[in-house]
């Protein structure tokens, strides 16, 4: 248990519902979906690498067997760090938007980070950070047409290009609980004292890593029409109620103003 000494004390779970858990690896967010005791549970992204250990035991404590499947809502090395090991322990199939799906098998690197946008250290340090594609093989596959999740019944995903190109978000209709990823996210991403802190603000998608910014726009508005109830991001605390819909609205209103940066590389 080499890793779990490693990432000791680098976690922090939160219970957003009853069947809806995050554990944050160090800066990133996983997320648990599925009711406590359940034989039917669905792992949402994989977090950090060194964090399979913290993964498998949380998963142990609450559900009875491995998860139906992992759905990766994007494949940068934040959130799919821990997925081959997993897949090794549980021979889980993996899910993603077929757009992303060439990051994912080996046939094509992400475009490099900017480190020049955001105005903060995790930006001006994030030429450092992999963008590397990861090869899945035939582990991976492309999530069903029909906007269903394997093993949550009643969650649907919808496609939220920007960040990357094949990003997804998941949504619950009918009690209007959301996963973003990170099509918007509650902590200033590009800061490290922010990220340290752990401010609770909702902000665009962390600036370094997003590609197109008018995608990015379009995706924030329409997870901002769905007034969701309950948001897990995959960076910072989850957040609620009228702070989420009043914020939300305020991001998808004014995006080109607090979210894309004023120059940049992907800009």
């Amino acid at each position: 248990m080499a890793n779990h000494l490693f990432t000791e004390g680098m976690t922090a779970n939160e219970e957003a519902a009853p069947d809806l858990l995050s554990l944050r690896t160090l800066f990133v967010n996983v997320c648990f979906i599925g009711e406590p005791g359940s034989r039917s549970w669905v792992l949402v992204d994989t977090g950090m690498a060194g964090f399979t250990d913290s993964i498998i035991r949380l998963a142990e404590e609450r559900f009875t067997g491995p998860p139906v499947a992992i759905v990766l809502t994007h494949g940068h090395f934040d959130h799919v760090g821990s997925v081959i090991e997993l897949v090794q322990h549980w021979g889980t199939p993996v899910y993603a938007h077929p757009l992303e799906l060439p990051y994912l098998t080996g046939m094509k690197d992400y475009q490099k980070p900017d480190p020049s946008v955001g105005g903060g250290l995790m930006s001006g340090i994030s030429f450092l950070y992999p963008n590397d594609a990861i090869d899945l093989d035939d582990r991976i596959t492309s999530l069903p047409k029909d906007g269903s999740i394997p093993g949550a019944p009643g969650w649907k995903w919808l496609h939220t290009p920007g960040h990357t190109p094949g990003h997804v978000s998941l949504f619950h209709d009918q009690r209007r609980l959301m996963v973003a990823g990170d099509a918007f996210i509650t902590v200033k991403q590009e800061s490290a004292l922010a990220v340290l802190l752990q401010e609770k603000e909702i902000h665009g998608p962390p600036a370094y890593f997003t590609t197109d910014w008018q995608a990015a726009q379009r995706s924030v508005k329409m997870l901002a029409g769905l007034k969701p109830a309950i948001a897990v991001t995959g960076h910072g605390h989850f957040m609620q109620g009228t702070e989420l819909t009043d914020q939300l609205e305020r991001l998808a209103g004014n995006f080109e103003h607090m979210a894309v940066p004023k120059q940049g590389r992907y800009v």
